[in-house]
């Protein structure tokens, strides 16, 4: 079995975000980035179910030099081999395009990502390359087991569960649940450092789409009690700001 797990890499939770050039570029001056927890969930299923199929995980990554740290914590946690992909991710539909160019003729049996990445939040990459290889694709995947040749998937959906059986391959975007978290090991550090790190060029891709503004959330305004005798009073307040309409 061969795995394919595609990772983010992101700022961490804890970083304070500011923007140069107008609010038209991130600035990481002094950001400290780490491995998108929804894909080291995936990392860490993918590790699991290559133990018990005596399967190889590839982890992926569209990104430049920075994220080597990144790619060999995930060696650490127990992927077979890593490659980046030498372009700075400009759009999930760029990032798409170099993972399905690279996966394309390698015979992976499953691809994993997460459900999102934690700094844009967008969902699309999974169904992007299901939609670019021609394979099956489900999003936000809460179990994945293997019978032969077959993923049989879990996702939540409104009232209930859904159970899939589906052949090879297939995408998964997985959500919290569908393992727990590894810690890397000495033993897997250590051998993170000889573990193989292929850098490939990226293909020529169109732009779609460009980032226009970013705009930081408004601060927190103080609150404002009001006494429970005095529900006109709040009913004024809410119409002055938009909440309700006269």
């Amino acid at each position: 079995m061969k795995i394919l797990v595609c990772i983010s890499n992101v700022p961490d939770t804890t970083t304070k975000i500011t923007f140069t050039d107008n609010n038209t570029q991130f600035n990481t001056q002094g950001v400290q980035y780490i491995l998108n927890p929804y894909d080291e969930i995936a990392l860490a299923r993918a590790v699991e179910l290559a133990e018990n199929e005596q399967g190889t995980v590839t982890v992926l990554h569209v990104g430049d030099a920075n994220a080597d740290a990144t790619l060999r914590k995930a060696l650490a946690i127990g992927a077979s081999d890593a490659v980046r992909i030498n372009a700075q991710p400009t759009d999930a539909y760029f990032v798409a395009s170099q993972i399905a160019a690279y996966a394309q003729d390698k015979g992976f049996d499953m691809i994993l990502t997460g459900r999102e990445s934690i700094d844009y939040n967008g969902t699309k990459v999974a169904a992007m390359l299901g939609e670019m290889l021609d394979i099956p694709s489900v999003s936000i995947t809460k179990k994945i087991t293997i019978e032969g040749n077959t993923g049989i998937l879990e996702r939540e959906i409104e009232g209930g569960k859904e159970v899939l059986a589906i052949p090879f391959p297939f995408v998964a975007g997985t959500a919290e649940g569908v393992a727990d978290w590894k810690i890397p090991n000495m033993r897997g550090i250590m051998s993170a450092r000889t573990k193989p790190l292929l850098v490939v060029e990226p293909i020529e891709v169109q732009g779609l789409s460009k980032i226009v503004k970013f705009e930081s959330p408004a601060s927190r305004t103080s609150v404002q009690l009001i006494d429970a005798s005095e529900v006109g009073k709040l009913i004024d307040l809410l119409q002055s700001q938009g909440f309700l309409k006269n």
